[in-house]
């Protein structure tokens, strides 16, 4: 029953028959595993301690993304990036890249997404480009803002559950992960850019930029607050993005001295919201809509469906098969355990791939810096090696979603036959790098 649980969950997943949210099938699938008695009431309480945390803060930093739409942020950046590029696609295709990459570092990948691709339609629909013009923005877009939580723990709920599992806290991760995980990727950046080069348009339409003339486009899920000035906007704006900036390195911070990291993130999340209501007048009780409260409900009923297939044996029996190989050597480890948890990723989602890779690893008898190598290896896989199919993450099949419904489908042939070149590339890249990295950090 709980194998029966894990396929038809995963997909249902995928499937989503009527647009259901992918805690539905989760939920579903974890009632059956209890009801198999494979999971036990005290494995809940176990289960619970490595969910809640993570949920907490992911759900706080998503609401931080919906007090940026309350702002006006969607248009505002919009008008930024088109004034920016000033007239030239190659600069846009740059520009776009950056402003994915710092979304999902100031907030999380399936916000970023969540922000960053309505402001590219927005962005797209305004120009008039043609729709195979269109392409190299979104499929890049959406690659970069996915993958741009590798550098950084905090940017991806499933990277915070299995840090807990794994012992490590924020700042030992971003002390081992950052430079690898960036340098990784600006090479999938230039990869991205050398396969799309001849599709970017080299001249954009000369049409004049202004925030007023992106107020009614399409794609703009909520007007902006009528009594701003364009000054007093813009003010307001760069205001917020750095009380963000300061809440991220808060977080850091707290980890590095022991206090709880959700807990700053909630507190921060009502100073934001705080500010919101007296500067705009909008009250919180938008938030029981808006929020994202599933994301708490996916992680821990899809961890419960994740622990009976341990209960039954699973990571016992990847154990047997994989430690003798991880034994050889740091770089030999690294490199399987990656590549496998890229593989399984694409296979069963990026969830479950990370959170049966990370409960097989804590099951092995090797010494604890081969385990944290070997653990950020498997993030790389999680967060880079599952974008090889749009089905590997969350944030893929959110963009997916949110393109069908603005009339922009990206097909899976397109999107495959850009990442089959890039993926692949970037993983072996990135865990060399983080294997150099390491190497001379700490071996």
């Amino acid at each position: 029953m709980t194998l029966i649980s894990f396929f038809a969950t995963i997909i249902f997943i995928f499937w989503r028959p009527g647009g259901i949210n992918e805690a539905v099938p989760a939920a579903l699938g974890a009632i059956l595993v209890l009801l198999s008695g494979t999971v036990s009431f005290h494995d809940l309480g176990d289960i619970g301690s490595k969910v809640t945390g993570a949920s907490i803060t992911i759900i706080s930093t998503m609401i931080m993304a919906i007090a940026l739409e309350s702002f006006g942020f969607f248009n505002w950046a919009a008008a930024k990036l088109l004034h920016r590029a000033r007239g030239s696609g190659i600069r846009l295709f740059w520009l776009t890249n950056l402003l994915c990459f710092s979304m999902t570092l100031f907030l999380n990948n399936d916000g970023s997404v969540l922000i960053t691709t309505p402001i590219l339609l927005l962005v797209l629909q305004y120009l008039g480009l043609k729709r195979h013009q269109k392409t190299p923005y979104l499929i890049s877009g959406v690659l970069i803002a996915t993958a741009a939580s590798t550098p950084i723990g905090v940017s991806n709920i499933v990277n915070l559950i299995s840090l807990k599992m794994i012992g490590m806290d924020l700042y030992l991760y971003t002390n081992m992960m950052f430079i690898p995980g960036t340098l990784g990727l600006v090479f999938m950046a230039f990869l991205l850019f050398a396969v799309f080069y001849r599709r970017l348009p080299k001249q954009l339409p000369d049409i004049p930029v202004h925030f007023d003339s992106l107020e009614h486009k399409r794609y703009h899920p909520l007007q902006p607050p009528p009594d701003l000035t364009q000054n007093s906007r813009t003010n307001i704006m760069f205001c917020v993005l750095a009380f963000v900036l300061l809440v991220r390195i808060s977080l850091f911070a707290a980890s590095y001295i022991g206090i709880s990291v959700s807990l700053v993130a909630v507190i921060s999340s009502v100073i934001l919201l705080g500010w919101r209501w007296f500067y705009l007048k909008i009250s919180p009780a938008d938030l029981l809509r808006k929020a994202p409260w599933h994301i708490f409900v996916f992680a821990f009923t899809m961890y419960i469906i994740i622990y009976g297939l341990h209960n039954i044996g699973l990571t016992a029996l990847l154990v047997q098969y994989i430690e003798p190989y991880v034994s050889q050597s740091i770089a030999h480890a690294a490199s399987i355990m990656g590549i496998a948890t890229s593989v399984l990723s694409n296979l069963f989602n990026n969830h479950p791939a990370l959170m049966i890779s990370t409960l097989t690893l804590t099951e092995m008898s090797i010494d604890p810096l081969t385990v944290k190598i070997i653990y950020l290896a498997n993030i790389i896989g999680s967060d880079i090696g599952s974008l090889l199919l749009p089905i590997g993450t969350l944030a893929t099949l959110i963009w997916m979603h949110i393109t069908r419904q603005h009339g922009e489908k990206v097909s899976w042939s397109e999107y495959i036959k850009t990442t089959i070149i890039v993926v692949p590339l970037t993983v072996v890249f990135t865990i060399t790098v983080l294997f150099v990295w390491i190497s001379w950090i700490y071996l």
